[in-house]
């Protein structure tokens, strides 16, 4: 009987588990259909070609916060989209958006994504890769958009890759920017207009760039840079040069005179070779401290005598000074071109030993060494941002300066198309650098400046009537207004493109 009733509940349960069986597969139908429809026929496929197409004009595309890798301007226009998933393309306003899940991953590093979704349209989500091969993960399930313009992402990154030094010079009525009258700090030797110099032209032409656009200088925006800092350029006269143009151009936004003095009451000449002036109103210096080779030069006895050496081991004696400085113009090359300097016969010293005779290029690259070695132990990178400048050249003719050397003939640019050997100074500096713990800016105006044989002082270095005026040409050292403003020029560009903090500040 027992067994008879177990065998009755057999049908009843077959039928019960069939029902939930054939319920599941309906419903598992429905579920999947479901599904498809809300997915894209292209999930899932790896694309080599990007499937966002960028208009020229701003689209908004996310960034990674703490990336320091370069983004070209084909990255920003032309991704590599991977596994990605489209809900949209492009909106009406033909602007698109990429979003990136937080957390990203890049090289085993983490980064997050912040900012303000700015579209509502067009989103996509998933991975993605960059022009440079660099596929970005998600790992996450909340999404955060920012916007960014292409335009502004390419901006930056052509200012980061242009190279300011190729480029021409173009004339430009707007030019100078300050004038022998409007400033007070012109030495004679640099005031050709003063001097009885009255061609105009040589003050009016601008350098300009191949690739890009440099920022005209201003003098309110360089002053805020370097408020309650120190701006110290250390070098030979040519670096007096440049500073001397620096000072004229941040005195044309000065708007208190008396408020910019030198602190020790000096009068600008080249028979004092340090300067500090101070800017009141902006708490800053600007200072020039001579040095001609960077290193020290003394005296040593070589048998009964005692003779001038150049010790190219031991920095200069004055370094101390410029110890501190919040921005660092060094230069030395215009007098390695010297008699002594170049014959090189008992005349450069290491240690205790005088050497009977060293190659002037082989003295040239131990005292840049010498001075390399210096920066990396006294200037803190952290404060101090450094630059060097590469050698000015000279356009004498027929001669050197105390042989019959002349340029007062020329009034006008060399032509674009003509070709300059690079100074074999100019390679061991940029040698030197590069091995340096320091980051180093090589301001590299040699070429630019090879075209400008006008901008000379030539007979105009010195007052008319004074002895020697005509017969010694001066065609080293630049007229002011002149090409040394180009010079501070790039280097307010390079200032202004370094956006680290404190420079914002």
């Amino acid at each position: 009987m027992e067994s008879q009733r177990s065998f009755s509940f057999k049908p009843t349960r077959f039928l019960f588990f069939s029902f939930t069986i054939f319920s599941a597969l309906i419903f598992f139908c429905f579920f999947s259909i479901s599904i498809m429809t809300t997915v894209p026929s292209n999930a899932g496929v790896r694309y080599s070609k990007p499937l966002v197409k960028f208009p020229p004009k701003p689209v908004n595309v996310e960034t990674l916060s703490r990336f320091n890798s370069t983004i070209s301007e084909n990255d920003v226009k032309n991704p590599v989209i991977v596994d990605a998933h489209l809900s949209k393309q492009e909106d009406a306003s033909g602007s698109a958006n990429i979003s990136v899940l937080d957390g990203i991953q890049r090289g085993g590093n983490e980064s997050e994504v912040s900012g303000e979704d700015t579209s509502k349209n067009g989103a996509v989500q998933g991975n993605f890769t960059t022009g440079h091969g660099q596929e970005i993960v998600s790992n996450s399930t909340s999404v955060e958009k920012i916007e960014v313009h292409t335009d502004q992402r390419i901006e930056e990154k052509k200012s980061r890759e242009c190279d300011v030094w190729k480029g021409k010079w173009v004339f430009d009525e707007s030019y100078p920017l300050y004038t022998n009258q409007s400033c007070p700090f012109i030495d004679e030797g640099f005031d050709c207009g003063g001097n009885g110099r009255l061609d105009k032209d040589y003050m009016k032409w601008r350098w300009q760039p191949q690739d890009c656009d440099i920022p005209r200088f201003n003098a309110s925006r360089m002053l805020e840079l370097i408020r309650g800092k120190r701006l110290v350029f250390v070098g030979d006269s040519i670096n007096r040069n440049q500073w001397e143009s620096m000072m004229c151009l941040l005195y044309g936004a000065v708007n208190d005179p008396k408020k910019v003095y030198e602190m020790r009451g000096r009068k600008i000449t080249k028979e004092k070779g340090n300067y500090s002036f101070k800017f009141v109103d902006y708490k800053c210096t600007v200072e020039y401290y001579v040095s001609h080779f960077l290193v020290h030069e003394g005296k040593a006895r070589l048998g009964r005598k005692r003779v001038q050496t150049l010790r190219i081991d031991s920095i200069d004696r004055g370094s101390s000074r410029w110890r501190g400085a919040d921005i660092l113009i060094f230069n030395s090359a215009h007098w390695w071109s010297h008699f002594k300097t170049k014959a090189g016969v008992n005349y450069y010293q290491e240690g205790d030993i005088v050497h009977a005779r060293l190659d002037v290029m082989m003295a040239f690259r131990r005292a840049l060494t010498t001075w390399a070695s210096w920066v990396d132990k006294y200037i803190n990178p952290g404060k101090t941002r450094v630059f060097f400048r590469s050698s000015a050249p000279s356009h004498f003719r027929e001669g050197q300066w105390n042989s019959g050397g002349h340029c007062k003939e020329a009034t006008q640019p060399l032509n674009e198309t003509f070709n300059f050997d690079y100074p074999e100074k100019s390679i061991i500096a940029e040698e030197v650098i590069k091995l340096m713990k320091t980051e180093v800016v090589f301001l590299n105006i040699t070429g630019l400046s090879q075209y400008r044989r006008d901008g000379h002082p030539s007979i105009f270095g010195r007052k008319p009537g004074k002895a020697d005026s005509s017969s010694i040409q001066d065609c080293s050292h630049w007229c002011l207004p002149g090409v040394p403003d180009a010079w501070n020029e790039l280097l307010y560009y390079h200032l202004q493109s370094t956006r680290t903090k404190r420079f914002r500040d």
